[in-house]
């Protein structure tokens, strides 16, 4: 899944969840089930696989510049859109704490899996290990489809959220 669509999803529960520590963990484990749903991923350049899934690595190199770039601007477009669907343009001097909480929670395990990359320690190791065994197998690789079934995943959540609040 593109950052975006975790992000949104994760906002989606800070809504219903008042408490932003809460809403965090919950955004948090969102990311894991939605990565369970075959999804398209953009290609991070800067990836090198190798032998297995705990054996991949990111480089930091110029390739690194542009994949920082480029899911920077996914973040910030997924966190942008959250709140603009849940709070409108009306309410922007107070932004929600929890959905912001769970917007980022929704978005951190793949952050933390350049942690991972770099660090190859506990906690990281078992979290890495939860992302490759939770992740979709199955690949949607064909881009507009991929994206438009995110796009789904994403307005599913956004319906639910506000039918149940």
């Amino acid at each position: 899944m593109i950052l975006a669509t975790h992000a949104v999803v994760g906002a989606a529960i800070g809504r219903l969840i008042p408490n932003p520590l809460v809403a965090f963990l919950v955004g948090f484990i969102s990311h894991f089930a939605i990565d369970a749903i075959p999804h398209w991923q953009y290609r991070l350049a800067s990836m090198v696989h190798r032998n297995g899934p705990m054996e991949d690595d990111m480089v930091i190199n110029r390739k690194f510049i542009w994949d920082l770039a480029r899911t920077g601007l996914d973040f910030a477009a997924g966190m942008v859109l959250s709140i603009l669907l849940f709070q409108g343009t009306n309410n922007l001097s107070h932004i929600s704490i929890p959905l912001v909480a769970g917007a980022v929670g929704g978005v951190l395990p793949d952050a933390l899996q350049f942690a991972y990359f770099k660090i190859r320690r506990e906690p990281f190791t078992t979290l890495q290990k939860l992302h490759n065994r939770a992740h979709s197998k199955e690949h949607l690789n064909a881009f507009p489809y991929g994206l438009v079934w995110q796009t789904l995943v994403a307005a599913i959540a956004v319906i639910v959220s506000k039918l149940i609040l």
